[in-house]
């Protein structure tokens, strides 16, 4: 007898997978079908778009390479460009290179008699810059030289790239940006897995290839469960943040039947996985992850935390069902639904998360801000190595723990010690993530000290990390799906009784908001259609892109 579960989710999988492998004919006949608004359509978006140097010339991929381009043409402003770029080079260097990189920027940049000094820099700017030593470097170009070349940038090259046509051809593509999302935007694959108010499916775009993740949340279900405003803090907190630590937000649009976020898509499983079906032995049976992973996930982790706490963002949700990896093994944390934003210096008392990393705070409604976050990260990195939760306990690998157990544990009781992967330095980090009193805990403590100083991530070279130029442990094997089997994915119930009405239509309009600037602009340059679409030698023609019966595409609705 054919097992048709077992054949759909083999069609589903070799659909995704080949998906990811790109389809490069298909891609050619539609991209001949596209262009660039032209100059005179973009008087709107000329006369709207907020002139802030740092949204434009660095944050926006496209706006930045524009500047950067526009710098080219003036002997000064390059200089200033090319001294931001060699500081960022030695700031990545390691060893001899970086001592060399080092004395080069003194010599080319900080010699008065040197035809490349930085004449323009004025006042406490200048004089640190002409007075740096080998000893003081960092402090002092990565401090007030830095600054002062940012603030020349910021003034007269600013001004006079908004008048040149690099900056018009920037505004062609704002302009691009704005068009009209919706589900024909998209290829779309498998079920990767489902939420509370909907699934998650891979997608693709059509005209770039690039690879989404799509959460869609059944519009019914959320006006039934009253999840309008959550769904909409989580779509506006994603659209604020952009980290290589944090699955990022790409589009938001809407259907007939479901509000749709499409982000980082994120093939390498999440860590719950990796410790509990791989663990030590590749076979779950031995469950936990390897140390140096350890290590390399938390100091991702807690990159993408602290990137969430400067912008006054509680995660709430910090566990490793939540820390997904990619294709490549680097990994990114999910799930903003019960993440905050609160005003700064203020608190709350709501209890939010999952019960066995919630902190005492939470527990004994003490007011709190990102110390929660913290302390569900030391469970986590105790999970990872002995395969279950600090209160838990190994019992739990046979027995269920009651909820109100582990509470009384979380308050009263400090975590046992008995796996044998626990070294002296990861006990003490996970410690001090876990001590009771707020103002004790790693990450709070000594006026929030950055816990990415401790000796644990001495190994970690964070500003490398940052850039993503740290190769992972772990690597994902391309040809397998680290994900349910697609029967396996419970299908929703329908929804019956539910009508829409203006509020309701008022509510998915502002949800759907299209493309999001700073990820839509890097797949723009990623794919290759950014250059594609600036050749000045490119010929446009039909590309008959919604002939899909003559496709070779194979496409899962």
């Amino acid at each position: 007898m054919c097992d048709m579960g077992g054949l759909d989710n083999l069609v589903a999988n070799t659909a995704y997978l080949k998906a990811q492998g790109g389809d490069d004919k298909e891609m050619k006949k539609r991209r001949r079908s596209l262009s660039l608004p032209k100059p005179d359509q973009c008087a709107a978006v000329r006369s709207a778009i907020d002139k802030d140097f740092t949204s434009i010339c660095e944050w926006q991929p496209i706006g930045k390479k524009f500047f950067r381009q526009f710098l080219a043409t003036n002997a000064q402003y390059k200089l200033a460009g090319d001294f931001l770029d060699e500081l960022y080079d030695w700031d990545l260097a390691e060893g001899a290179v970086k001592d060399k990189t080092r004395q080069n920027i003194i010599n080319k940049f900080c010699k008065a008699d040197s035809k490349n000094f930085l004449s323009f820099l004025t006042g406490e700017a200048a004089d640190k810059c002409k007075a740096v030593t080998d000893s003081n470097f960092s402090e002092v170009m990565k401090g007030k030289v830095h600054e002062g070349v940012r603030e020349y940038l910021k003034g007269k090259p600013f001004t006079d790239y908004q008048a040149s046509p690099l900056f018009d051809k920037f505004l062609q593509w704002k302009e691009y940006e704005k068009q009209p999302i919706s589900d024909k935007y998209f290829y779309e694959f498998r079920t990767l897995g489902k939420g509370g108010f909907g699934e998650v499916c891979a997608v693709q775009v059509k005209n770039t290839g690039q690879m989404y993740a799509c959460k869609k949340l059944c519009k019914k279900r959320l006006k039934k469960k009253g999840g309008e405003k959550m769904a909409l803090l989580e779509k506006k907190i994603l659209e604020k943040v952009n980290s290589l630590f944090l699955v990022n937000l790409a589009y938001a649009y809407d259907t007939k039947t479901h509000l749709c976020l499409v982000m980082t898509l994120m093939n390498g499983g999440d860590l719950k996985y990796h410790i509990y079906n791989i663990g030590y032995d590749g076979k779950g049976v031995d469950k936990g992850i390897e140390m140096k992973r350890i290590v390399h996930y938390t100091a991702q982790i807690t990159t993408g935390i602290l990137h969430l706490h400067a912008m006054n963002i509680i995660y709430r949700d910090m566990k490793p069902e939540n820390v997904l990896l990619d294709s490549v093994g680097q990994c990114r944390l999910s799930d903003l639904g019960l993440a905050i934003e609160i005003a700064p210096g203020k608190t709350v008392s709501q209890m939010a998360g999952t019960g066995a990393y919630m902190a005492p705070e939470l527990l004994n409604k003490t007011p709190y801000r990102t110390s929660v976050d913290w302390w569900a990260l030391g469970c986590s990195i105790y999970e990872m190595v002995a395969g279950y939760t600090p209160f838990k306990g190994p019992e739990s690998k046979k027995e269920k723990v009651e909820k109100e157990e582990v509470q009384r544990r979380i308050l009263n009781e400090e975590p046992k010690w008995e796996h044998k992967c626990f070294d002296a330095t990861t006990k003490d980090i996970i410690q001090l993530f876990l001590k009771k009193k707020m103002d004790e805990r790693l990450g709070m403590k000594d006026n929030m000290e950055d816990p990415r100083k401790h000796p644990w991530f001495k190994s970690i070279n964070f500003a490398r990390l940052e850039a993503g130029l740290v190769p992972p442990p772990w690597t994902p094997k391309p040809n397998v799906v680290y994900a349910k089997d697609t029967d396996d994915i419970a299908e929703f119930s329908e929804i019956k009784g539910i009508e829409f009405d203006a509020k309701d239509d008022k509510f998915f309009k502002e949800f759907s908001s299209g493309a999001v600037s700073i990820q839509w602009q890097q797949e723009m340059i990623e794919t290759g259609l950014f250059d594609e679409l600036n050749d000045p030698n490119r010929k446009e023609g039909s590309g008959n892109v919604d002939d899909e019966k003559k496709s070779g595409t194979c496409i899962l609705l």
